[in-house]
């Protein structure tokens, strides 16, 4: 397994973290991604630990906290060798106040995410999303002393655009409390959007991505075709809903070039579409998921080897689009040499 610092913090994170959504499987969305129970969370940690993987990802609202409890569970006597990260910021509740980042819900919510984990610190904390109404200096200050305290170690944030990412970075310098160094964000070969605004501020302000949903909400796992019918088994029919919407041309256009690339690497379609995501600026870690042994260890093979350049060129192409403005081509060609992204 291959390690990288995450952001420009000192932490090093395994290249592929665990994202344990399936875990629970309660609710509409969650209980279509999967309903693994504390037997099955403990053997599949047990592969990734075996394969490097020491990094599990979760949230306080994933199956009404049963995520959370279940990961608890099935990292019991082995703490010291992973290394947690959970969100909180959604609506958790009927309380008034079970929602955003106030000082009010997040000492509360890191208490709940410490008892469900069952551990004493969290490694990462991520703001599940930006909270408008709460001014930014409660919200550092209330991180900055869960981290004096010792019970959250980095900080992260999750779903914000960029100029509220790059508000609250600049409160904490002016403020002098600790910086997020972690931005997971949805990032895929049919989900480009993350390369725009957020890829060139995580390389200017120093922000690792923990990339989220990387084979595009289900999409790019080899099951989907042109010209076919949806497959009975895809989650798809359940969380089509929550995910963003994909032109299917364009979908059909980066699955033929998926396919052929996996067919001259030997390996399978969503291999390939990870290995992608692993080259990418400022990318720290990608989270796959999986609700069995065999989804599991098919997404741990995505690592130890590389695509070359011409197949990375070939992906880039059949997955592109004509950002909006200002981000629009001709800009990046006029400018190129000043932009931090490749263009």
């Amino acid at each position: 397994m291959e390690y990288r610092f995450l952001g420009a913090s000192g932490l090093k994170v395994p290249a592929l973290g665990f994202g344990v959504g399936t875990f629970g499987g309660k609710g509409p969305l969650f209980s279509a991604w999967g309903n693994t129970d504390a037997a099955e969370a403990t053997r599949l940690i047990d592969i990734c630990l075996d394969a490097g993987v020491n990094f599990f990802d979760t949230a306080d609202v994933y199956s009404d906290g049963a995520s959370e409890s279940i990961l608890g569970a099935a990292i019991k006597g082995r703490r010291d060798r992973v290394l947690l990260s959970t969100k909180t910021g959604l609506r958790a509740g009927d309380d008034p106040n079970a929602v955003g980042a106030s000082r009010f819900h997040l000492l509360r919510a890191v208490e709940d995410a410490l008892r469900r984990l069952g551990t004493d610190y969290i490694d990462l904390l991520q703001l599940h999303a930006f909270d408008a109404r709460t001014p930014v200096e409660e919200t550092l200050s209330t991180l900055d002393g869960l981290v004096r305290a010792g019970k959250i170690r980095y900080l992260g944030a999750s779903n914000f655009s960029g100029w509220q990412l790059m508000k609250s970075l600049a409160a904490a310098d002016r403020l002098g409390t600790p910086r997020y160094v972690a931005n997971q964000a949805y990032y895929s070969l049919i989900g480009r959007d993350y390369e725009w605004e957020l890829m060139p501020l995580g390389i200017d302000q120093g922000l690792g991505a923990v990339v989220w949903s990387p084979l595009g909400w289900g999409r790019l796992t080899g099951r989907i075709r042109r010209g076919q019918p949806l497959p009975e088994s895809s989650r798809l029919h359940d969380t089509a809903g929550f995910a963003p919407p994909v032109d299917e041309e364009r979908l059909y256009r980066v699955v033929d070039a998926l396919d052929a690339v996996a067919e001259e690497c030997g390996k399978t379609v969503p291999q390939v579409a990870l290995n992608w995501l692993l080259r990418r600026p400022t990318v720290s870690t990608v989270l796959v998921g999986a609700r069995n042994e065999a989804q599991l260890r098919q997404n741990l093979g995505a690592v130890g080897w590389a695509l070359t350049p011409e197949q990375v060129a070939r992906l880039d192409t059949a997955s592109t689009v004509t950002p909006p403005y200002p981000y629009y081509p001709y800009w990046n060609g006029q400018f190129a040499e000043r932009s931090p992204v490749p263009v």
